[in-house]
């Protein structure tokens, strides 16, 4: 380690960027929401077994253990479930681009194979470019025992002020 630098050894991913508020909020929120410790009860099922999240300004890596609790009859990953994930990641990776909280306007997924309960995939979400309030991001998730592509979703989204006072 060189002078001046902080060990990060023990935390969950060695981020490059994590001095940016935005990041280490979205890091935060992740990492507690899949503990069941931050945003709602149906965040925190989306994102129960979410592990290993390294996050930087626009990106966010992480890996998934799908749950029993999120299968559907036949014992896969259900479409809902990855819905979820997708829409939760891909926010949190918008907030870290843009530092305000995002409302999805547009939401597009598309499915290419199935993932049995207790099957790992990894996660890549990308902000794809902003333009005044409006932001797009992208999130590819693929098993991780074969490398099959699951599911890919696109989303524009805009940004939302909780200060914004009716004009009616």
């Amino acid at each position: 380690m060189r002078k001046g630098e902080k060990s990060t050894q023990g935390t969950m991913a060695n981020d490059d960027e994590t001095n940016t508020i935005p990041i280490k909020y979205a890091k935060n929120w992740l990492e507690s929401a899949a503990k069941g410790q931050k945003g709602s009860e149906f965040d925190g099922q989306a994102l129960q077994n979410l592990y290993s999240i390294h996050v930087q300004k626009g990106f966010i890596q992480c890996n998934f253990i799908v749950p029993k609790s999120l299968s559907d009859r036949d014992g896969n990953w259900h479409v809902g479930a990855i819905a979820s994930l997708i829409d939760l990641v891909g926010a949190s990776a918008v907030y870290t681009a843009n530092g305000s909280i995002n409302v999805s306007v547009d939401f597009n997924i598309s499915y290419f194979s199935t993932v049995k309960v207790q099957d790992e995939v990894e996660i890549e979400a990308r902000v794809l470019g902003q333009k005044g309030n409006l932001s797009s991001s992208t999130v590819v998730i693929k098993n991780k025992g074969n490398g099959d592509l699951v599911a890919v979703g696109k989303q524009w989204m805009s940004a939302y002020d909780l200060n914004l006072k009716s004009k009616m």
